[in-house]
């Protein structure tokens, strides 16, 4: 269940997760960059099976946990291929150093692999072969995860920050100007469960007044650079508007605050 909540509520809301969740222990004080390329068709195949609510689909990305300006071709990063059966989202992924995971999806070269991810190395090849896969857009977040304790183990709320993208330069580490994708006053929460979401979290969804979005990071990406018409179900607040200056700091992880709770 995806939300979107003005950043100026954040703190307000932050507080509320906290007396009920923990800080997941990967999840740096101040909250983590996540950086991922994703890879479709030159017809944006997967872009669409998103936008007809298709009941099996799937879409690959390679995603990196930390600052990008930072990435070498040594610095580790996740191959992830993401599918929705029915209602049940899952992802598979497997990690491997950033220039063999170019090497691999970008340069079509083979890769060795242990025994036990050979299924799934065998089914990206596949995809990027049959499907002709290749980069298409980025998105990029600053995000500050929580994880349930006691009787809500099974669930995860994620507060994304500062979501932006780019159509280019898709080396992680290029320096390349990111845009907005949608406004920075606005973050998007997540509530993932392995059964049910709590009914404590609905409850507080609805007295913070965050109304439930249909959003894909990656749609939004693909639509904000003029790829795809704009989705008529996506949220009208979520577009950057005209007048407003989208291009992204350089030092956008860096400026961002880091918070107490």
């Amino acid at each position: 269940m995806k939300y979107f909540v003005d950043e100026m509520k954040v703190p307000e809301l932050r507080r509320e997760l906290a007396a009920r969740m923990d800080t997941d222990p990967h999840s740096p004080h101040g909250g983590y960059p996540v950086t991922s390329l994703y890879y479709d068709t030159p017809d944006l195949r997967f872009y669409w099976e998103k936008i007809e609510g298709l009941k099996f689909r799937r879409k690959l990305r390679m995603r990196l946990y930390g600052d990008p300006a930072e990435c070498t071709e040594d610095t580790p990063v996740q191959i992830e291929i993401k599918q929705r059966v029915n209602r049940v989202t899952q992802k598979r992924r497997t990690a491997m150093p950033y220039g063999r995971a170019r090497s691999w999806l970008d340069e079509r070269k083979e890769i060795d692999c242990d025994d036990s991810q050979r299924p799934f190395v065998d089914e990206v090849t596949t995809l990027v072969g049959n499907l002709d896969l290749r980069p298409t857009v980025t998105t990029g977040y600053l995000r500050e995860a929580f994880v349930g304790r006691d009787a809500d183990l099974g669930l995860r709320v994620t507060i994304d920050h500062k979501v932006h993208g780019r159509d280019r330069d898709f080396h992680f580490g290029s320096g390349a100007q990111n845009r907005f994708t949608i406004p920075p006053r606005l973050a998007i929460v997540e509530l993932k469960a392995n059964e049910r979401v709590p009914y404590w979290a609905t409850d507080l969804t609805a007295r913070m007044n965050m109304s439930v979005v249909r959003i894909s990071k990656y749609c939004q990406s693909i639509e904000a650079f003029g790829l795809a018409p704009r989705s008529i179900l996506g949220a009208p607040e979520l577009i950057v508007p005209p007048d407003v200056d989208d291009r992204v700091p350089d030092d956008v992880f860096d400026t961002y605050p880091t918070h107490t709770v």
